[in-house]
C-alpha cells in the first residue's frame, strides 16, 4: 500500500507536464506493408499530431504534418506513422543496413518504458527504406546524447546493439512516407497487471532542414531516450508472455596460417541459444558452443600512452540488458575508467585471440520490483595462452522514483587450472535525483584476490551533475587502491586518486550568421598517485560553432601535464624519459552536414607533447549513392618529435557497404596500422531472416610485414548459417 501511495504521488507531479495519448485493442490486424493509408485496420484509431520541434526552431510545431497512431492485439503492439511531406523528392536516406544512424536520415522512432519507471526502455526506430533500428535503455537515458553520436556499444544508458525480434515495412509516396511497426509482446518486459499504462514518446527527424521533433517535448540539452521526459499511454491491456526460442546454428571454416611453414585445416561446428520466458518481467538466455564468427572485426586503436585501450562489445549473446551490468566509473568520451563486469574478458583472450566458449546462461528481468541479472559462463583451455575459466556474476538493482536507484554487483573468476584461484569483486552503486534536473552517483568496489592484500583493494567514485537547458555542470572524485584488481572487469589506470570538473554551456543565437547553437565549456580531468604524484592533467577549453547548414566548427585548446615514473617505449625505439612534462595544443575539428550524399570530418591537434611537438590529423569522408552504397574513408595520423627521437603512425581505415535490401548487404572493413606494420581485412555477406538468425559469409585476412618477402599471413573463410524456432508461435 506504502508503495502504491509513493508511486501515485511520483506520478501525480508529472501528470501535468506529461501528454498522454491512448492505444485501442485491434478490431482486425493491419496488414504489415508499410501503406497506412489504405489499411483500414487504422482507421478509427486515435491519432498522435502535435509533435514540437527540439531543433531548430525550438518550442515551434514541426514543419511537415505527421500522423501516429498506436494500437494492439492479443500478441502484437502496433505502431504506424504517416510522415507527409511537402517536397518528397528531397527525402534523405543515409544507409540501408540494420542499426544505421537515424540522426543523419529522414526517420521515424519511439521509446516505450514498460514499467514506467523512468529507469528501463526499448527503442524502435526506421527511416524511408525500412531499416530496423533498436535499443535498449536503462539508468534512465541519462547520458545518451554522447552515446547515441558516438555510440561504444553500451555505455550511456542506451545500448544500440541489442537486437530483438520484430517487424517495420515503410513505403514512400507523393505525400510523403510511411511506416508500419509489429513488435510481438514476447519481445518485451513488463509487469504482471494486465491493466497497464507505459511510458512513451515519438521522434521525426527531416534530414534536409537539420528539424528534430517529438510528441512529449524535450529540452535542446536532451534526446528521447531520457524516459522521464516521455509521455503515457494508457490502456495496455497486455498478454501474460511466454516466450520459447531456439536458434541453432551451424558453422564451416577454411584456415591458412603462413609463417616460415604454411599450415592448413578445415573442420565444421555447431551449438545453439536458447530463449526461454520466465513470467512477463524475466527472461533466461542459455548458449551452448557459442560462436560468435558472424561478429565484425574490431577498429584497430593507435596507443600513444602507457594505459589500457578499451574496445566495446560487440557479441549479440552479451548485449542484450548489457546497462544491466553495467557499474563502476565513467571515463567519458573514449570510454569508461572503471568497468566491475567487462564482458571481453570472456572468450577473448591476450592479443584479442578467440577462447572457446563451452556454454553458459543469463537470467535477467524484474523480481518483486527488484532488476535482477545472473551470468555464468565456461570457457575451454587453449594451450600456452589460457586455462579454463569459470565466470559468475550476480547483479542486484533497485529502482525508486525520480531516476534514484540503489543496487549491488557481486563477480567471481575461478581460474580452473593446475595453479587456480579465485578472483573476486563486490561493488555498490546508486544514484539521487535532484528534481528533474540534478543528480549525485557513487559507486563503490573491493575485490578479493589471493596472495594480495586487501587493505587497498579497493575503489570509489562521487559525482554531483546538474542538465539544464543553458548549463551543465558536473564534479567528481575517483580513488583506485594499489591492490584493486576486478579481473573480470576492465581498469584502465591503476591506484591513483582523480578530480573532474566541467562547465558545459548552450546558446541559441535568432537569426545571426546562420548560426544555430554556440556551446562554450571547460573540462578538466587530473589523475595522481596516491603518494601524490600527478600523473596526468588536462584542461579541455572549447568553443562549438554549429551552423543550421549542419557544418560545424569546434575550437579549442589543450593545456596538459604528463607524470612519467618509469621511462616506457612510445615506438620503436623511441623512449619518454621519466619526468613531468607541461604542453600546450591547439584542436580544430571540422564536420559538413552528414546528411548529404558526402561528408567530412576531421579532429587536428597541434602542439607539445611528452616534451615535444605532435601533428594529429584524423580525416574522413564518408560517401553514399543513394540508399544502396555506404562508404567511409578514414586516417590517423600523427607526426611526432621528441627528445628521443622522430616517429610517425598512421592507421588507415576504409569501410564499404553495398546493401540489396535493408536484410542483406555485403560488408567490408579494410584497416592498415603502421605501428605495428599490419593490414587486415573483414568482409561480410549478411543475409538476415530476423535480428542474429540467417546466413552469414565471413573472410578475414591478416598480413604482417617485415620489409619484402612477406613474414606472416593469416586467412580464413567462415559460412554460418542459424536459424530461430519459435516455439509456441
Amino acid at each position: 500500500m506504502k508503495k502504491i501511495l509513493f508511486n501515485c504521488l511520483f506520478l501525480f507531479s508529472f501528470l501535468t507536464s506529461q501528454n498522454v495519448t491512448s492505444a485501442v485493442k485491434a478490431t482486425s490486424n493491419p496488414l504489415i506493408d508499410g501503406d497506412v493509408l489504405n489499411d483500414l485496420a487504422w482507421n478509427d484509431v486515435p491519432a498522435v499530431t502535435t509533435f514540437i520541434q527540439k531543433t531548430p526552431d525550438e518550442g515551434d510545431s514541426v514543419s511537415e504534418n505527421t500522423v501516429v497512431k498506436v494500437m494492439y492485439s492479443d500478441k502484437i503492439f502496433y505502431v504506424s506513422v504517416v510522415c507527409y511531406d511537402s517536397k518528397p523528392n528531397e527525402i534523405v536516406i543515409s544507409d540501408t543496413r540494420r542499426d544505421s544512424p537515424l540522426n543523419n536520415s529522414d526517420s521515424f522512432s519511439f521509446i516505450i518504458d514498460t514499467f514506467q519507471d523512468y529507469q528501463t526502455g526499448y527503442l524502435f526506430g526506421t527511416n524511408p527504406a525500412g531499416i530496423e533500428y533498436d535499443a535498449q535503455i536503462t539508468g534512465g537515458g541519462e547520458g545518451g546524447s554522447m552515446m547515441r553520436r558516438f555510440s561504444m556499444g553500451t555505455g550511456g544508458g542506451f545500448n544500440v546493439n541489442w537486437d530483438a525480434v520484430w517487424e517495420v515495412k515503410s513505403q514512400r509516396g507523393d505525400f510523403g512516407w510511411s511506416a508500419e511497426f509489429a513488435i510481438p509482446f514476447k519481445t518485451l518486459r513488463y509487469e504482471k497487471d494486465k491493466d497497464q499504462s507505459w511510458g512513451i514518446n515519438f521522434e521525426r527527424v527531416i534530414a534536409r532542414k537539420k528539424e528534430e521533433a517529438h510528441w512529449s517535448p524535450i529540452s535542446r540539452q536532451h534526446t528521447m531516450n531520457r524516459l522521464v521526459s516521455a509521455g503515457i499511454l494508457t490502456n495496455m491491456n497486455v498478454p501474460l508472455s511466454r516466450n520459447i526460442k531456439i536458434m541453432p546454428y551451424v558453422l564451416g571454416q577454411n584456415n591458412e596460417n603462413k609463417e616460415e611453414v604454411t599450415s592448413k585445416s578445415s573442420d565444421g561446428n555447431f551449438g545453439l541459444d536458447a530463449k526461454l520466458s520466465v513470467g512477463s518481467s524475466m527472461s533466461m538466455d542459455l548458449t551452448y558452443n557459442t560462436d560468435f564468427a558472424q561478429v565484425e572485426a574490431d577498429e584497430q586503436q593507435i596507443n600513444l600512452d602507457r594505459f589500457s585501450l578499451f574496445f566495446p562489445e560487440k557479441r549479440a549473446f552479451f548485449l542484450e540488458n548489457a546497462g544491466l551490468f553495467s557499474v563502476g566509473s565513467g571515463g567519458g568520451f573514449f570510454g569508461p575508467d572503471i568497468e566491475m563486469f567487462f564482458s571481453r574478458r570472456i572468450g577473448v583472450g591476450p592479443e584479442g585471440v578467440p577462447v572457446p566458449i563451452i556454454g553458459g546462461g543469463r537470467l535477467t528481468g524484474t523480481f518483486s520490483g527488484m532488476k535482477v541479472g545472473v551470468l555464468s559462463m565456461r570457457t575451454d583451455a587453449v594451450k600456452d595462452i589460457t586455462e579454463a575459466n569459470q565466470y559468475s556474476v550476480l547483479r542486484l538493482k533497485k529502482e525508486l522514483p525520480n531516476r534514484t536507484h540503489i543496487g549491488a554487483m557481486y563477480t567471481a573468476l575461478d581460474h580452473m587450472g593446475k595453479d587456480g584461484y579465485m578472483n573476486q569483486s563486490y561493488a555498490f552503486d546508486a544514484q539521487l535525483g535532484i528534481g528533474e534536473l540534478s543528480k549525485i552517483v557513487a559507486f563503490a568496489g573491493l575485490t578479493d584476490t589471493p596472495d594480495m592484500e586487501k587493505d587497498n583493494a579497493y575503489a570509489y567514485r562521487m559525482e554531483f551533475a546538474r542538465d539544464t537547458k543553458q548549463v551543465s555542470t558536473s564534479a567528481s572524485y575517483t580513488e583506485v587502491g594499489a591492490n584493486f584488481n576486478p579481473e573480470m572487469g576492465y581498469l584502465k589506470r591503476e591506484n591513483y586518486r582523480k578530480w573532474s570538473g566541467r562547465i558545459f554551456t548552450r546558446f541559441r543565437p535568432k537569426n545571426k550568421l546562420g548560426l544555430l547553437e554556440i556551446r562554450p565549456h571547460v573540462n578538466y580531468d587530473g589523475y595522481w598517485k596516491l603518494d601524490g604524484f600527478q600523473q596526468s592533467g588536462r584542461w579541455h577549453i572549447d568553443n562549438h560553432w554549429e551552423f543550421r547548414s549542419g557544418f560545424e566548427i569546434h575550437t579549442g585548446t589543450n593545456l596538459v601535464k604528463e607524470g612519467v615514473l618509469e621511462a616506457f617505449e612510445i615506438s620503436d625505439s623511441v623512449f619518454v624519459p621519466a619526468g613531468t612534462y607541461n604542453d600546450q595544443e591547439i584542436q580544430i575539428m571540422i564536420m559538413t552536414n552528414s546528411a548529404k550524399p558526402i561528408s567530412f570530418s576531421s579532429m587536428n591537434r597541434i602542439g607539445g607533447f611528452f616534451g615535444g611537438d605532435r601533428i594529429n590529423v584524423t580525416p574522413t569522408i564518408r560517401f553514399r549513392y543513394k540508399d544502396r552504397i555506404t562508404s567511409e574513408f578514414s586516417s590517423n595520423f600523427n607526426k611526432v618529435k621528441l627528445p628521443g627521437g622522430n616517429f610517425t603512425t598512421n592507421l588507415l581505415r576504409a569501410r564499404l557497404t553495398f546493401a540489396f535490401t535493408p536484410k542483406m548487404y555485403i560488408q567490408s572493413l579494410f584497416q592498415y596500422n603502421n605501428q605495428s606494420d599490419q593490414w587486415s581485412m573483414n568482409w561480410r555477406f549478411i543475409w538476415q531472416q530476423s535480428a542474429a538468425t540467417g546466413l552469414y559469409l565471413v573472410y578475414n585476412q591478416t598480413q604482417d610485414y617485415d620489409g619484402i618477402p612477406i613474414e606472416s599471413s593469416t586467412k580464413s573463410f567462415v559460412v554460418k548459417y542459424s536459424y530461430l524456432f519459435d516455439v509456441l508461435n
